[in-house]
């Protein structure tokens, strides 16, 4: 059975928390797997994602102007921050009606529809976040089956973009399905920030 958008999005509010929490305060300059993102600026980039959906969901009509780098977003304590945007995402996002068309920077979308690239971008950048200090995390079946339904039907120059995903990388054929995912959002499964 395929997830609904809703239960993945607020199920990857609550996995990229957890990546959250396993940086400390000196790691958050450290660089990350997205090339010339620190981890600051992949929390600043999933940040202001989320406070978008929120209010876009909300009808608040936000206008979308990312910072450059995407970390400037961020102010004060990093997990703090964050953790702000939680609660009213999870407000916004339960009970929601996925059906209802609103605008956003992509025209008129239903709202499932606009939650959806969103809610599996939760789960690769806490990927990210924990391959900042050298953790590593293994995706869910489940929601790597929901991000191949939203994303296999896209064309490839849509997917495949300095916006999106990089080229995929190439795994083993013993790589796990979590591994084999990462390597095909372009990320290498084995990155390290060569620090311990």
């Amino acid at each position: 059975m395929t997830l609904q958008t809703d239960t993945v999005f607020v199920d990857g509010l609550d996995f990229f928390t957890a990546a959250v929490g396993r940086l400390n305060a000196s790691d958050w300059d450290r660089p990350s797997p997205c090339a010339r993102w620190r981890a600051l600026d992949v929390l600043g980039h999933v940040g202001a994602a989320v406070q978008f959906g929120t209010l876009l969901i909300t009808d608040q009509q936000p206008t979308w102007s990312p910072m450059d780098p995407p970390g400037a977003a961020v102010s004060g304590d990093p997990a703090g921050w964050w953790e702000g945007l939680v609660k009213p995402a999870r407000q916004a996002v339960t009970g929601a009606d996925l059906a209802k068309v609103v605008d956003s920077p992509m025209g008129p979308r239903p709202i499932g529809e606009g939650l959806s690239f969103p809610a599996v971008d939760l789960f690769v950048h806490a990927w990210d976040l924990a391959r900042c200090v050298g953790d590593d995390l293994d995706l869910p079946a489940a929601v790597i089956d929901f991000a191949h339904a939203v994303i296999d039907p896209l064309p490839d120059v849509a997917v495949r973009s300095d916006r999106t995903f990089a080229s995929a990388v190439s795994v083993p054929t013993d790589a796990s399905p979590s591994q084999t995912f990462i390597a095909w959002t372009g990320r290498d499964p084995h990155w390290s920030t060569g620090v311990s």
